[in-house]
């Protein structure tokens, strides 16, 4: 069944985090099991913030969760976010193009 995990925080240093995941990205290349990513701002509130991350299946998202790159990379993001992330892990029950 696939995955979709949604990220949400707040951060005033968007830039900061999109450079950081971008050094994750090329740090993990063919060995992340991270497909889509799309990172999403509030219209209502400019420093809040989703990222929303695509997985075959829960499995592979803890896999991918697990490996050392990203704990590392996910310490360095949060140096950026204003508080501690909330996390959404949900099972996709229907896809629809």
């Amino acid at each position: 069944m696939s995955f979709v995990q949604i990220i949400e925080y707040r951060s005033a240093n968007i830039d900061g985090m999109q450079e950081v995941a971008e050094r994750w990205e090329k740090a993990t290349e063919g060995k992340r099991s991270a497909g889509r990513r799309v990172v999403c701002r509030d219209r209502k509130d400019p420093n809040h913030y989703f990222t929303v991350v695509f997985f075959d299946s829960y499995e592979s998202a803890m896999q991918n969760s697990n490996m050392p790159e990203t704990q590392q990379f996910s310490q360095e993001m949060m140096k950026f976010a204003d508080g501690p992330p909330t996390f959404h892990d949900l099972d996709v029950v229907d896809d629809r193009s």
